[in-house]
């Protein structure tokens, strides 16, 4: 076994009925693949886990820092001022907590099914009509313009979602409209000179978020059950699992042997 990769076997971490922490990262791996999200909050495996983008995290905290400064004055950031958004940082004495995965970030309980809905946010603005608009940080380096229009930026979009659903269902008004703020790193660059220089975009998106509800039955319905649900076809985890044991010599036992996969 890697010492990197442990799957986790803890029973307090995976399902046992009510009041089961349900974070915004769960919410997508069921929207990816029910079948490994089950395998890992009900039977206890958890996929392996990518390495960390620590490159990303070091630009959120100084994109954090950067807008904080703005909300102890109480005045929009220069971002919103050139894209024409008439909002300021949100101050609120919960925003550190909110911003905080360990303190489990902003939660709320899903009463009909006793799910405790949580993430994390980067920030929060509020717009002059009173409104709260969610912002989320990205990093990349690429050399054509930013966007949201790749399938896999479909977990960005969800991820706003949830964010905006969360902060509903916590008593906020919240706009529809949210926005990505994008750091994109500049490659073009004679000579490295021990830096990067980024252009920072801020994408506008418009969230719907009436399919988290409905989706929180589903999950649920999924965690009582005792059937394991299909892979998903674009699920390479899944998919790799199957190849594997397609390829590896079947070992017979007493009785037939099972496999999950």
């Amino acid at each position: 076994m890697s010492q990197y990769y442990k799957p986790h076997r803890n029973p307090d971490w995976n399902y046992g009925g009510k009041n089961f922490r349900l974070s915004r990262s769960r919410i997508d791996l069921f929207m990816e693949c029910p079948k490994c999200f089950y395998i890992d909050n009900k039977l206890g495996v958890a996929r392996p886990p990518g390495f960390p983008f620590t490159l990303n995290s070091a630009v959120d905290e100084l994109l954090k820092r950067e807008f904080d400064v703005q909300r102890a004055k109480g005045e929009a950031h220069p971002l919103m001022k050139k894209y024409g958004i008439d909002a300021i940082p949100f101050a609120h004495e919960q925003m550190d907590a909110w911003r905080d995965a360990l303190k489990r970030g902003v939660q709320f309980v899903h009463e009909p099914t006793g799910l405790i809905v949580r993430g994390a946010i980067d920030d929060v603005w509020q717009g002059s009509d009173g409104k709260l608009i969610i912002a989320d940080y990205k990093a990349t380096s690429k050399k054509t313009e930013v966007n949201l229009d790749a399938e896999w930026q479909d977990g960005y979009k969800r991820q706003m979602e949830v964010y905006q659903w969360l902060f509903r269902r916590n008593g906020f008004e919240v706009s529809d409209t949210g926005y990505f703020v994008y750091a994109n790193a500049d490659s073009d660059k004679e000579a490295f000179d021990a830096k990067l220089e980024f252009d920072i975009t801020l994408i506008p998106y418009t969230g719907n978020d009436d399919w988290v509800e409905p989706t929180l039955f589903k999950i649920k319905e999924t965690l009582d059950g005792d059937k394991i649900p299909e892979a998903s076809e674009e699920c390479d985890y899944c998919t790799y699992r199957v190849a594997v044991d397609e390829v590896l010599p079947k070992k017979k036992t007493k009785g037939e042997h099972s496999t999950l996969f």
